[in-house]
């Protein structure tokens, strides 16, 4: 096996797993996270996407280690997921991580993932942080620095065997909706939105953002929207 990817079912990691199959074709495998999130339409999406590209897919619960966070997206935090922009959202949290950052989440999926893919003699770990989303510290395990830090661990870590590779790091989501159209990522399969309903809500940041980069590039999002506003 070459190529291990974190596939959480949005958007981004899975057009990360399909930048992975274009370049390693079979020998590629995935690795999804249940790590406490209140609900599990992403993991239910992570299966199907895996299903659609014929790659193996491990699941591994995380949950236990997140258990004392206060983060809006988890099961034991008594916050809402706010329905704002990630801009709003910092505006009014002072440049602080929005409510929705797990803390340290990226640092712990990847060094697990680096134990599973050393098992499985991969040379490469594919995950999907981008530019908008570490834009003024919104979520700080998705910069640059963040991303070149872990690579450097993995790699001491592992003995020289393994690397990161993050191909949207300095990318928008704008950017990865036109590379994954052309790639034909089954968008349709992903989901992104932080609320568990039938239909994403289009309120909460990671729906307000999704929905962008689709327009951004001529298209709509192929997921219908709850327009009425709501709550999570």
């Amino acid at each position: 096996m070459k190529a291990l990817v974190l596939l959480s079912g949005g958007v981004d990691s899975s057009t990360a797993l399909a930048v992975a199959k274009a370049k390693y074709g079979d020998e590629v495998m995935a690795l999804s996270m249940r790590y406490g999130q209140k609900h599990v339409k992403e993991l239910e999406s992570a299966r199907k996407v895996a299903d659609f590209y014929h790659v193996q897919l491990l699941e591994m619960d995380l949950a236990p280690i997140f258990a004392h966070s206060s983060c809006s997206l988890l099961q034991g935090s008594n916050e809402d997921v706010p329905l704002a922009s990630y801009a709003e959202q910092l505006q009014e949290r002072g440049g602080e991580p929005v409510s929705t950052y797990v803390p340290f989440r990226n640092g712990l999926f990847l060094a697990t993932a680096a134990s599973i893919a050393l098992e499985y003699g991969c040379e490469v770990i594919y995950y999907g942080p981008h530019a908008d989303d570490a834009a003024g510290n919104a979520y700080p395990d998705c910069s640059v620095a963040f991303n070149e830090a872990m690579n450097n661990a993995i790699y001491l870590g592992s003995g020289n065997k393994l690397h990161l590779e993050a191909p949207f790091v300095n990318l928008t989501k704008k950017d990865i909706v036109a590379l994954g159209t052309k790639l034909g990522v089954p968008y349709e399969l992903t989901w992104s939105c932080y609320c568990g309903g039938e239909r994403p809500c289009g309120k909460c940041g990671t729906c307000i953002d999704r929905r962008a980069a689709f327009r951004a590039n001529g298209l709509e999002d192929p997921l219908a929207y709850v327009e009425e506003e709501k709550e999570c």
